[in-house]
C-alpha cells in the first residue's frame, strides 16, 4: 500500500536526505520569510526590514531542527532582483544553512539565482520554481545549468485537468524542457489549490513518485492559510490547531518536502509534523518490516525503546 515498486531518489541537499521510498525520511520543511503582510518587513521598497527578529526566527528554525531531526530551510519571497540580493547578503551573513528564493517572475529569479552561483552558493540555494506559468522554460533552464544551479523545485498543474493524474501530465510536458541530468535535485511541487485538495496533492505526490522517482511534496500552507474564514468560525488557536493537524496530515500523504507557512509559526509545525512522520514509519515499518534507515529520524530520537523492540521482534 505504501511501499513504490519504482526505486526512489535521495536527493542530498546540504546534509539533508530528500525523498526515498515511503516514512524513511522527514519531510523538509520549507518555511517563508518577507512574504506580503510578513510583520518583520517594513519597506520592501526601501529595503528595511526588522533585521534582529528575522536573525531570532532563523536561529529558532535551526534550533528547532537540530532538536526534532527534521530538515528545515526558509525561502525567502523578494518582488525584485535587487530586493532578493539584499535578503541573500543577510542571510549569508548569518547562516551556513541552505536557502530558497521565492519569486513569481521568471527574469528576476534567474537574475537573483546568476547572483547566488557568483558567490558560489550554488549548494546551499534551492531555485523556487519552474512554473508551468513561466514564458521561457528552455530559456530558464538552460540559464540555470550554465550557473551550476544543482537544486530546483518543478511546480506540476494542468488547468484542463485538475486531477492527481493531471499533475503527472503536467511533470511530463515539464520535463520536455529539463534534459536528464541538469540538476542534481528535482523536487516536484504538486500544487495545493484548497485545503481538502491537500489530498489530491498527495495522491499526486504518490503517482508522481512511482512514474518518476523524485522527491514530492507541496504547500499545505496554501491551503490552510486560504481557509480565511477559519479563523473568524475558530479563532486564533482554533486556526493554527487546524492549520497544524493539516499539516501533520500531509506528512501521511507521501510528501518528501512540504511548504509550511510563516516562519514565524514554525515552532506550532514541527511537533504536528513530528506526528506524521514518525506514524509513516510505523507505517513502513508494518508494511517491510523495516524501519527508517536514516539514524536522524525523530522516530529514534523520541521512540527509540519502541524502535528496539519492533527491530527485535523481527528478527
Amino acid at each position: 500500500m505504501f511501499k513504490l515498486e519504482t526505486p526512489q531518489k535521495e536527493c542530498r541537499i546540504f546534509d539533508f536526505k530528500v525523498g526515498g521510498q515511503y516514512g524513511q525520511n522527514s519531510p523538509l520543511l520549507i518555511s517563508s520569510m518577507f512574504h506580503n503582510g510578513d510583520k518583520i518587513l517594513e519597506s520592501r521598497k526601501e529595503g528595511k526590514w526588522d533585521k534582529a527578529k528575522a536573525e531570532e526566527y532563523i536561529k529558532k528554525q535551526e534550533e528547532m531542527e537540530k532538536l526534532t531531526g527534521i530538515p528545515a530551510i526558509v525561502a525567502m519571497i523578494a518582488n525584485s532582483a535587487e530586493e532578493m540580493i539584499r535578503y541573500i547578503d543577510w542571510f549569508i551573513s548569518i547562516s551556513d544553512r541552505p536557502f530558497a528564493i521565492d519569486m513569481w517572475v521568471d527574469k528576476m529569479r534567474l537574475e537573483a539565482a546568476e547572483y547566488a552561483a557568483h558567490l558560489g552558493l550554488q549548494d546551499r540555494l534551492v531555485y523556487n520554481s519552474i512554473t508551468p506559468w513561466d514564458k521561457d522554460i528552455p530559456g530558464q533552464v538552460t540559464k540555470l545549468k550554465e550557473l551550476g544551479i544543482k537544486h530546483v523545485i518543478v511546480q506540476v498543474y494542468d488547468v484542463t485537468d485538475p486531477s492527481p493524474k493531471g499533475r503527472l501530465i503536467s511533470y511530463n510536458k515539464m520535463m520536455e524542457s529539463i534534459p536528464e541530468g541538469t540538476f542534481e535535485s528535482i523536487l516536484v511541487d504538486t500544487s495545493v489549490m484548497n485545503l481538502p485538495a491537500i489530498a489530491f496533492s498527495g495522491i499526486a505526490n504518490k503517482i508522481v513518485k512511482e512514474a518518476t522517482g523524485w522527491p514530492c511534496g507541496a504547500a499545505s500552507s496554501n491551503g490552510t492559510y486560504m481557509w480565511k474564514e477559519a479563523r473568524e468560525l475558530f479563532g486564533k488557536d482554533g486556526f493554527a490547531a487546524m492549520n497544524a493537524a493539516a499539516q501533520g496530515c500531509s506528512v501521511l500523504y507521501w510528501s518528501d518536502f512540504i511548504f509550511c507557512g510563516p516562519i514565524a509559526v514554525v515552532p506550532k509545525i514541527f511537533p504536528a509534523v513530528i506526528s506524521g512522520a514518525v506514524m509513516a514509519a510505523a507505517m513502513a515499518q508494518y508494511e517491510t518490516g523495516q524501519l527508517p534507515a536514516n539514524p536522524n529520524h525523530p522516530f529514534y530520537k523520541y521512540f527509540n525503546n519502541f524502535a528496539e523492540k519492533l527491530n527485535s521482534s523481527e528478527e
